[in-house]
């Protein structure tokens, strides 16, 4: 791939997507497979006056060796230096950018078990630190290959040919082949805003979901939660950023105890690096209470096992099946592109700050208000071209918002 193509993706990423600030910090956090790409970040970062930029690098054989040899004490062992450093990113609010290479399957015969435990055991020691800066920084999350990967979405091409191919479908439906990205991203950000904007007037109490793979599923809304799409502002500032690249969703939180009926997943999930197919799920009064998979059954219930939300829903997306990323044709086995070719919804916590004037209430009164609490937020796959999505309104109209898998409006 031309370097100029990876440094316009670079300044994307940088610019649109985190929209960093002179003088501010930048955590980016990615896998061994692209030194070369990070230093463009990296690079990026200082040229727009980054104060430091600092690199946490991962690597999954690495990671099945920790999960293989170390025990489960010594796994959730947090040195002090690592809860200073956690106390370091509160005070400062360094802005986020995280890349995403991995493998789907590259954690495959870890013992997931063991895993989970280990994040059981992490998540309330890191919780307040998260929950400190919850709303206030900039992120970003986009994707660059790895041949594993690669070799994934394209199993028939040659190693090179396959790396090559999944570089050119992650700059296309990130909008960085175009001319200008920038500007590409601006219209895009206004064309989601309109849907946006055209849902919030609706005043949606309900969603009902219907399609041939068997989906009839009725989800609850919040009264004084907005719907959310591109661009988000951070808390304080007037700092606007995108946080996920691509993004062709509009989405919202919905009420954790009104969710009944049956959804049937459209495309593999990938969860802990494998992957979880051919499922569905059946809620009643906003809790899962029966799971099928034809791949990865175990794993998904113990998901929805990780905590009291992790088996309830966070987050209704709505994406139309003919969005650029569905068009290309190719399954990504990486719910950051999946996700965006298709209607979803997300398992676990939701998003406290669609809920109007959310900066006058304490983290917990958000959560009393029905948005969902919980360690995990995963989002599975809908949407199908035959989707159809009908809302109630408060005052009982319905009003078709999807028919054949794409906006009715």
């Amino acid at each position: 791939m031309k370097k100029s193509y990876l440094k316009n993706y670079a300044k994307l990423i940088v610019r649109q997507g985190i929209n960093i600030q002179k003088g501010q910090n930048v955590v980016i956090v990615a896998d061994l497979d692209q030194p070369e790409f990070i230093s463009y970040l990296v690079e990026e970062c200082y040229k727009c006056h980054a104060r430091s930029v600092e690199v946490k690098w991962n690597y999954q054989p690495l990671t099945k060796l920790h999960y293989r040899y170390k025990s489960i004490e010594a796994l959730t062992e947090v040195p002090k230096y690592v809860l200073e450093r956690e106390e370091y990113y509160v005070k400062t609010n360094p802005a986020m950018i995280y890349i995403l290479s991995a493998d789907p399957d590259g954690l495959q015969g870890i013992n997931h078990k063991k895993l989970a435990e280990v994040n059981q055991k992490l998540y309330p020691i890191m919780k307040p630190y998260r929950d400190a800066r919850e709303n206030k920084y900039q992120w970003c999350i986009a994707g660059v290959p790895s041949y594993g990967w690669a070799k994934k979405v394209f199993p028939h091409l040659t190693k090179k040919k396959a790396y090559e191919s999944l570089w050119e479908a992650i700059l296309k439906t990130s909008r960085a082949l175009n001319d200008n990205p920038m500007k590409a991203w601006e219209e895009h950000n206004r064309n989601l805003k309109q849907k946006m904007d055209y849902l919030n007037s609706l005043q949606l109490v309900s969603l009902h979901y219907q399609n041939s793979l068997g989906t009839d599923f009725t989800v609850g809304l919040l009264d004084g939660v907005k719907w959310e799409a591109g661009s988000e502002i951070a808390l304080g500032t007037n700092i606007v950023y995108n946080p996920n690249i691509p993004s062709e969703e509009c989405f919202t939180s919905p009420n954790k105890n009104e969710m009944n009926g049956v959804v049937y997943s459209s495309k593999p999930l990938s969860y802990q690096n494998q992957l979880i197919e051919d499922f569905y799920l059946v809620f009643k009064d906003g809790k899962v209470v029966e799971v099928h998979a034809k791949k990865n059954e175990e794993l998904l219930k113990q998901m929805i096992s990780m905590d009291e939300g992790a088996s309830r829903l966070g987050e209704v997306a709505l994406v139309p099946f003919d969005s650029p990323i569905n068009q290309s044709g190719i399954l990504f086995y990486n719910t950051l592109y999946d996700e965006n070719a298709s209607c979803h919804l997300a398992l676990g916590v939701g998003f406290t700050n669609l809920v109007d004037n959310y900066e006058n209430y304490k983290l917990e009164e958000l959560y009393d208000k029905g948005i969902n609490n919980s360690m995990i937020h995963v989002d599975f796959m809908i949407g199908t071209k035959d989707l159809s999505i009908v809302g109630k309104t408060k005052n009982g109209k319905e009003i078709t918002i999807f028919k054949d898998g794409n906006w009715a409006f």
